[in-house]
């Protein structure tokens, strides 16, 4: 038997830990808060900024998990962020509207950095550690303000910490007071069959950030309740950065909201592409084969029939072709 390198085998544990992440957030997936944050942060002696958006959901008067997407600004010679999961202890104060909580968990992050050795720019995957304290006050409009300090510990990479201030909405109406202890739970899944046409940009992870057009088309199937698959085909053009074509398949965690009109998902899954990377240097080249995919979705369902989808898709390749893809369009559900 051929071993496995050290490298294949650190992304083959990525995608196991994503997958993991995918099925624990699906067999929990009631997420009943949504919130977007933004604010200073610090590195070493640097200053830039950060924001985040973030999934939340009680599990107990006590606890709770989230799901962040966190964007580490631009410390010099850095561009960097992921996705983090974490698990919360919260104390409730002032007849449950205030909440002051800490948490922390695994932080999978994506950064742009200049290259060590030849070439513009390096694609660089690692892990860290999240580490959070967050006070919220619940408003009773379901509104709620709060303040998060953010510590990564990055293995690979430097360190930062952040003041973030941000607002966020229950997207469950609470029983009372503050956060609800737990969410509802539904019987039937969320999502049976659509198919969605896409327009949109994608966004080279360089240190230019170059942009092109991008579109694709969706075929989403619910397998049960909060679990959602998808199987697409994406197409990048190219003039400054290569035309990239390709297929991906993707388990979702899919949520519905406002009797089912509005769903919010995340997805991970394989990608495979062919790309025609001629004119770009060669250290940007590589096989360009296999990739994954890591995505945010949201959609509202105008009709029994009719939907809009907006998704943010992060490609994830073996070499410095990292890239986003930023897409919306109109899809049809029967």
């Amino acid at each position: 038997m051929t071993p496995i390198r050290p490298q294949r085998q650190h992304k083959i544990i990525g995608w196991a830990l994503a997958c993991a992440a995918v099925a624990f957030i699906s067999a929990n997936a009631h997420a009943q808060e949504f919130s977007v944050l933004a604010g200073p942060l610090k590195s070493n002696s640097q200053n830039t900024y950060s924001w985040e958006a973030n999934y939340r959901e009680g599990l107990g008067p006590y606890a709770a998990w989230s799901f962040s997407w966190l964007n580490e600004g631009h410390i010099p010679n850095h561009h960097r962020d992921g996705q983090a999961v974490q698990l919360w202890g919260r104390l409730p104060l002032m007849n449950n509207r205030l909440e002051l909580s800490a948490g922390a968990g695994p932080y999978r992050y994506f950064d742009t950095s200049e290259a060590q050795a030849g070439g513009d720019y390096s694609n660089t995957h690692g892990w860290g550690a999240m580490l959070t304290l967050r006070a919220a006050y619940y408003f009773d409009n379901r509104w709620i303000a709060q303040v998060k300090l953010n510590h990564v510990q990055a293995f690979g990479g430097p360190d930062t910490t952040a003041l973030l201030f941000g607002i966020g909405y229950q997207l469950d109406a609470p029983n009372g007071h503050g956060p609800r202890d737990s969410a509802p739970s539904r019987t039937t899944n969320v999502t049976g069959n659509e198919v969605t046409v896409m327009l949109g940009t994608t966004v080279l992870n360089s240190l230019d950030s170059e942009t092109n057009l991008a579109a694709g088309i969706e075929y989403r199937r619910g397998l049960w309740r909060y679990v959602d698959f998808t199987a697409s085909y994406l197409h990048e053009s190219g003039h400054v950065q290569s035309r990239r074509d390709g297929v991906a398949a993707q388990l979702w965690a899919t949520r519905a909201f406002f009797d089912d009109r509005l769903t919010l998902g995340v997805g991970a899954g394989p990608y495979l592409s062919i790309t025609q990377n001629d004119d770009l240097p060669q250290s940007r080249t590589g096989d360009g084969r296999f990739a994954g995919l890591v995505s945010l979705s949201a959609s509202y369902r105008f009709t029994n029939r009719w939907l809009a989808r907006v998704t943010w898709n992060r490609m994830v390749t073996r070499y410095d072709r990292d890239a986003d893809i930023i897409a919306a369009g109109v899809g049809m559900r029967f």
